[in-house]
């Protein structure tokens, strides 16, 4: 079987490994933790239920049962600590939903006491995070200061159609991605939050799917080179990345790097 091959330019970096034959491997992105919660109680009538890992719908699979049983147990409220939750997709969101759900069949209360970036995402796109607040914790609740109207029920329903679409979407583009921001991670020794920016910057300033822009940084592993804009735009904002991170530094006399570059189609 002959061997793949690799680009002229091959991705260089910190963390980048190399094998014998002088290649170069990019180490893929850690394997995402699996979900988990435990129950801590919290006085006579209330328990924390913390949940960590990923909220996605193998996590709802696992988790619907043990939170159901921690509910029984609990006598009036129970207090969602997020904070270990690093990914919430709408399945994830629907678990948490439901808990809501069969608490307010048993006359208790939900809450999220504290959340995430994760968290907090899909609560703002769909508009649910009142659901778990004090004021949220009946049936048919609407948002603070919100006037229902039944007229735009229907058009309020396809908005949220719309949002888990495109929430369902993103789950099968998440693993290219996910790829994508290691590799930027390992060549230019960018943070998960950097890289993430880079992609969504290059994205924008080149009008391209995000997507689409992280399968082709992927393929570059492979051997194959970036279109000429894309390739300009993402190093200007790994460039921008790296100088306002150095900003900081310049005081102390530190400077930043930036690292190898990614072949474009024009090569070096």
């Amino acid at each position: 079987m002959p061997e793949p091959a690799h680009p002229e330019r091959p991705l260089m970096g910190e963390g980048a490994e190399h094998d014998q034959g002088g290649s170069t491997r990019v180490p893929l992105p850690p394997t995402p933790s699996p979900a988990s919660f435990e129950t801590v109680p919290d006085g006579d009538d209330r328990i924390t239920l913390a949940l960590r890992g990923e909220l996605d719908l193998e996590a709802g699979r696992r988790l619907r049962s043990g939170l159901s049983q921690a509910l029984g147990r609990a006598a009036g409220f129970v207090d969602l600590d997020l904070s270990g939750v690093g990914f919430c997709d709408c399945s994830g969101l629907n678990l948490l939903l439901g808990l809501r759900r069969r608490a307010l069949h048993q006359g208790k209360a939900v809450r999220i006491a504290s959340g995430s970036p994760a968290v907090d995402r899909i609560l703002d796109l769909t508009g649910t995070r009142y659901l778990f607040t004090p004021g949220g914790q009946e049936d048919g609740a609407t948002a603070p200061g919100a006037v229902r109207d039944p007229d735009k029920d229907e058009e309020s329903g396809q908005d949220l159609r719309t949002v888990v679409a495109q929430l369902r979407r993103a789950m099968q583009t998440r693993p290219t991605i996910d790829l994508a921001r290691g590799i930027l991670m390992s060549s230019f020794s960018l943070s998960p939050e950097a890289a993430w920016e880079v992609l969504v910057t290059a994205s924008q300033n080149t009008n391209t799917k995000l997507h689409r822009l992280a399968g082709e940084l992927v393929s570059t592993a492979q051997g194959s080179s970036l279109p000429e804009g894309v390739h300009t735009q993402l190093m200007a904002a790994v460039n921008k990345t790296h100088a306002a991170r150095a900003a900081p530094a310049a005081n102390g006399g530190v400077t930043t790097e930036t690292g190898p570059s990614i072949p474009s189609q024009s090569g070096p």
